[in-house]
């Protein structure tokens, strides 16, 4: 069995691909494409690349377990997105 090695420089990631962040869901990429093309799910397009924030999916985690209940990401991603607008986030 080997086992990991876990370098004292490594950093979490700050932006994880579509592919990484539907493994992490266990959804499938489609599903999280369309999410974020329907303004779902945070994301950001540097041209043709879509990242997402691992912030935001922590934030989202944090939400769901401090609240002890199921987060909507679309109903989050709204309200992220409108205390950004009012300038509270």
């Amino acid at each position: 069995m080997r086992k990991q090695q876990h370098s004292e420089n490594s950093v979490a990631p700050a932006f994880y691909s579509v592919a990484a962040t539907a493994r992490m869901l266990g959804a499938s990429e489609m599903t999280v494409y369309r999410a974020i093309q329907d303004g779902e799910f945070p994301a950001l397009r540097i041209r043709g690349r879509i990242v997402v924030p691992a912030k935001a999916l922590e934030a989202m985690t944090e939400a769901a377990v401090a609240g002890h209940r199921t987060i909507d990401v679309a109903e989050w991603t709204l309200a992220a997105a409108e205390e950004v607008a009012d300038g509270r986030g």
